[in-house]
This record gives structure tokens, sequence and C-alpha cells, in this order.
């Protein structure tokens, strides 16, 4: 089988240790270079590593890694791995969907059906649906738990949610779970099937689609492929921030007063509510957690912490994107996966993430430089990993970086790789009828992606 290798080779090998942050390894299929030259750009312009896998009609058409994968310089190679903030969702939705699929769960079901405990404080009528859609009104960790550091410990986190009060009736809202969302629907998973989240996505996931790296509470012995979190100097001062310093300080750069910054949102119909951000987002002490220590490493957090290969996350979803199924395992009857994906009901009101996410159960609609595909859904994560499939044109993406750039929900780089990525393949349609030879692999050293290699 024939292929492109992007090797830097002998001459790349000569260059400084600012050039070799920029140096790339990998394989794609021809018709899709433009994703491997906006990989090369990014990681020319940007601190650290990253890994881009795309699959295309049930095949690996690009598998790319490059940069540097902590603070000593150290080369991203093929097994790498980054901890990728909430992209985890993605994973644990997916989870979720498997067990409706075989009868064990029912998104209409009350949450209390499996775990009776839940039924406090007025959340006895709150639904899978509605948990999976970010509408039970459970984001609020910061009124739930004292410290960051009890994400640490699942026992802790699961008695608190049973003791918490709905911050909105449910239904009423949208309002972004950012770090209780895995902990609601995993503790359901580890009722039902009588296992331990971590296990479930070993059983259900790594072990069928044989995965080389999809873990959320990784062992021991992976720890050493996990790449070092760095961050951009602006990432930097306002993640070490207390929660409410750094929304100061990000209306401050903007000229604004948190009051001030709401109004002019609004002119524009964006209702950001920096309360409800910081409520969901911010526990105390997050500025010091390090989710890419081995504490945290170990632990499960399913809302947050998984520790993936851009190539691990493109195979499950090349699933999702195949009608459920690759190479000959199923995830997911179509029935499933149509109820999984479409639309849910929009709420007037949204807060955390003050627009629409075009939610489905678990995943939401995926921007890029190319607009939003109105098939695609998955699952983007603070500081620039995301993963996604598309149906519609039988297409999978996946992206993990170790350099934190931007929001809670993704940023630029993620959707500029998508975008590259949906320009190789316009639409179903056309790309049935213009590819010849969808598992043609190049594999050519030294090649030049463009005049200035």
């Amino acid at each position: 089988m024939s292929g492109v290798s992007l090797l830097d080779g002998p001459r790349g090998r000569e260059r400084s240790a600012e050039r070799r942050a920029g140096s790339m390894d990998g394989w794609l299929h021809p018709d899709f270079l433009p994703v491997a030259q906006a990989l090369r750009s990014q990681l020319r312009s940007y601190q650290g590593g990253a890994a881009v896998c795309v699959y295309h009609r049930g095949r690996c058409v690009v598998d790319l890694w490059g940069g540097v994968r902590n603070r000593a310089g150290d080369l991203w190679v093929e097994d790498t791995m980054a901890p990728s903030f909430s992209t985890t969702k993605g994973v644990a939705s997916t989870l979720v969907h498997i067990m409706v699929d075989r009868g064990l769960l029912d998104y209409d079901e009350r949450i209390a059906t499996w775990w009776p405990e839940f039924a406090q404080a007025g959340k006895q009528d709150i639904t899978l649906r509605q948990v999976m859609a970010h509408q039970s009104g459970l984001y609020h960790i910061r009124q739930m738990i004292d410290h960051a550091d009890r994400m640490l410990d699942w026992e802790h986190m699961v008695h608190a949610i049973e003791q918490a009060r709905p911050i909105h009736p449910p239904g009423e809202r949208t309002g972004y779970h950012g770090l209780t969302y895995g902990f609601l629907v995993g503790e359901v998973l580890q009722r039902v099937t009588g296992e331990k989240f971590s296990a479930l996505v070993e059983k259900e996931l790594a072990r069928p689609l044989g995965l080389d790296g999809l873990y959320v509470g990784a062992p021991d012995e992976v720890h050493a492929r996990a790449a070092e979190l760095l961050w951009s100097r602006g990432t930097d001062v306002l993640r070490r921030l207390p929660a409410d310093s750094a929304l100061r300080r990000m209306a401050q750069g903007l000229g604004l007063g948190h009051r001030a910054l709401r109004s002019a949102l609004l002119k524009v119909g964006v209702d950001l509510d920096l309360e409800s951000l910081v409520d969901a987002l911010a526990p105390r002490g997050i500025s010091g957690f390090a989710f890419d220590s081995g504490e945290a490493l170990r632990a499960s957090i399913p809302a947050g912490n998984g520790l993936f290969t851009a190539r691990s996350l493109a195979r499950m979803y090349a699933a999702l994107a195949h009608g459920g199924e690759l190479d000959g395992v199923r995830l997911l009857s179509p029935e499933t996966l149509s109820r999984a994906t479409e639309r849910q009901r929009i709420t007037k009101i949204h807060r955390v993430i003050p627009f629409d996410m075009r939610w489905r159960l678990g995943y939401h609609g995926i921007a890029t430089t190319r607009g939003i595909p109105e098939h695609a859904f998955g699952h983007f994560g603070f500081g620039g990993s995301g993963a996604w499939a598309d149906p519609s044109r039988d297409l999978a993406f996946a992206m993990i970086v170790n350099c934190g750039m931007g929001t809670p929900f993704g940023d630029t780089r993620t959707a500029r790789l998508s975008g590259a990525t949906i320009g190789c393949v316009p639409g179903s349609d056309k790309a049935r009828r213009g590819r010849k030879d969808a598992s043609l692999r190049w594999w050519i050293a030294d090649h030049p992606l463009d005049p200035a290699d």
C-alpha cells in the first residue's frame, strides 16, 4: 500500500529547536493534503504539539502528529495522548447511547428510576434527556463542592449531586453542564451496568474498536504517553486567577465592566450571564487543579479528563458516521443513532454558554471555517481538542493538542482544521462520484507541503 510521509528528513533535523517544534510526521490520502498544510501552519504558529486523524467512508485517510509534547521539547510521537477536557463528553454520551440501544436506559425515563437517591431536592422528575440536552439545571458545581479537588472523589461528587437542588426548573433553560455532566451520566451508567466508568470505556469502546488510546481514568502504565499541558501566556494568566478576577480581567480587556459587557452583548442578541459561567466551570481551586497530574489522570471525570489519541477518537466517531458500525463492530443501531443525534428542543434562555449550541443528546453542532454542517455532531473541549462525525459525508475528524489557547468549548484551531477537512469532501454525492480509491495512502520522505519547506 502506498502513501505520503510527512517527515522533515535530514534538512528538518538540522533546524533549530524552534523549527523542530513545527515538525510533523504521519501519512494521509493525497486528496487530504490541505489538512496537512493547515496542521503544519498551526504547529509553526503555536506552542506545543497536536495530532489529527480523519476517517472517510470507514477508512482512515489522515493520521498526522507533530510539535512537542512537553516543556523539555521532546517531540510528539505516534502514540502520544493528550488530556482533552470536554471532548470527553462525547465519549461518555456514546456509552449512554449504547445502553439505550440495549434497552438498559431510556431517554425519557426519570434518572431516579435507576438512581433512587437522586430524587432528593426537587430532582425526582428530571429525565435522562434533560440531562443530555443540558436542561436539568444541575450545572452549578461551584455551589455543590467546596474545592475542585473533590472531583477526584467519585463518591463525594455523587453525594453532592444527590443533595443539590436544580438552579432553575428542569427543562426551562439550557445551561451547559461543564463539569457535572460526566458524573450525572456516569453514575447512571454505573448503576445499570454494575461496572466502573473507566472499565466501560475499555469494554464497550476501546477493546471492540481496537483503539490505541481512549481512557477516562487512565492506569499508571500509560501515563508516560501523556503530553504535558502547556498554556499560552494569556490563557495561563487567566487560568491562575480566581474565577471572579479572571472574568473581571476579560471584561477590562474589552474596556468594560461586568454589567457593561453584558449590556453590550445583549445588543447583538447574546445574553452572557457571568455568574452562571463561574458556577458551571469554576469550582473553588480550579486554577490550581492540574488535569495532567498523575492523580487527575488516574481518576474518572467523564466531563473533562479523558486521555486520548486523535486516532482513537476519530475511529469511534467514524463508527457513528458510518451508520453505527465500523469494520464489523456495531456500536449503535441506525434507529438509536438517529434518535441520539436529533436536534433537541431549543429553550429561550441560555446560561453558561450564551447561545444555542445545536444540542443533540450529549453532542453539539460543529462550527467550522466552512460553516456549520447540518448533520455533523460531536464535542469540542477547552484548549482546542475536539472530535465529530458527519453521517451525510461519512466523515469523522479528531484533533488533540497540549497547548491551551481558547474557550471552554474549543477554539479557532479546531474550527480551521475541521474546515480544511470538510473542504476535502465537499458533499456526500460528489464524494462518492469523485473518490476512486479511498484506501490509497502516500508516504513520501521529505515531502514539501509548501514553498517555505
